[in-house]
């Protein structure tokens, strides 16, 4: 198997599958996801009438973009059938719906105005090549806008479960995925093609009765272990118990909650077209910087002077 397939495919839409059942007791983090995409869009005064949610869970990112921005056609996504059908799938504002894998888009190239993922790249093994597809789906012009989890996400966990399993078992196993680190992420898109690339990422700090009940949270997202070298077998009580009390010892407030930090990183970029803004080439400028700023040129080595008064 190639060192670049880091995550089962199959067990990804498997947890989604799963997590559809009961994911609007547990979708506090897309909806905050969904959110801060939705205020992006806010910002943007452009009108996209045809838009792709791709990867939909639950209906948070269905009801942002329905109606958005002049957006009159819209798509559903979604690799687990069960978490598009909750994703309102056939409802008012939903023009189409399909379950297709972020890795192997079934689209034509410029189909979209707009294009918009909340937390579901991270799970992609060619994160690169799905951005190629995705800009590649896009007509000229047209807004890529994602929020996927950053390499912060559940390092207080990651932390916990390494010191249970070196403590009973002598050694740690892949239990956290690995994740985009946001200093890579505005290269990627620039990698797939993207204009105007931008990255940034926020903290979302949620606090919990115990690691437990955080454990529980993910299964109910549909965000637990899917990396390939994961132990298959089901772990032990005793490492539970201990990551717990690690987890306790080392991160709990006062009041002997313990936090949880989710790295939301967010991309943006835009389909490549000739009437979006270029840099200036060298030695093209019409005006001087020091006319620009109201000093005098000096030779390289003279001090300048104090600005001209007008």
């Amino acid at each position: 198997m190639s060192d670049s397939v880091v995550f089962d495919r199959r067990a990804v839409r498997l947890h989604r599958e799963r997590a559809a059942r009961d994911f609007a007791a547990h979708d506090f983090l897309h909806r905050e996801a969904a959110s801060r995409l939705a205020e992006r869009l806010d910002e943007i005064k452009r009108q996209f009438p045809c838009a792709l949610a791709l990867g939909a869970p639950g209906s948070g990112l269905v009801q942002m973009l329905a109606g958005r921005n002049g957006t009159t056609t819209l798509i559903a996504t979604d690799p687990a059938a069960a978490m598009l059908s909750r994703a309102g799938a056939g409802r008012p504002g939903v023009a189409s719906h399909a379950v297709a894998d972020e890795e192997w888009l079934p689209f034509a190239p410029a189909s979209f105005d707009l294009v918009v993922s909340c937390l579901g790249l991270h799970w992609v093994n060619d994160l690169p090549g799905a951005l190629v597809q995705i800009r590649r789906a896009l007509k000229p012009d047209g807004l890529f806008l994602a929020s996927l989890l950053g390499g912060a996400t559940l390092a207080e966990l990651r932390r916990a479960l390494i010191e249970a399993e070196i403590a009973e078992r002598g050694g740690a196993s892949p239990r956290i995925s690995p994740a985009i680190e946001l200093r890579d992420a505005a290269a990627l898109l620039q990698r797939a093609g993207f204009a105007l690339p931008v990255a940034d990422s926020d903290a979302v700090t949620v606090r919990y009765k115990d690691a437990l009940d955080l454990m529980r949270d993910l299964r109910g997202m549909g965000e637990t272990n899917a990396v390939i070298a994961r132990p298959r077998n089901f772990t032990r009580r005793g490492v539970l118990l201990r990551a717990a009390e690690a987890y306790r010892t080392m991160f709990a407030d006062a009041e002997g909650r313990v936090p949880a930090t989710f790295e939301i990183v967010t991309l943006t970029g835009w389909a490549p077209d000739e009437s979006q803004p270029r840099a200036l080439k060298p030695g093209s400028a019409a005006q001087r910087l020091a006319e620009a700023l109201g000093t005098a040129e000096h030779p390289a080595g003279d001090k300048a002077g104090p600005p001209r008064r007008s």
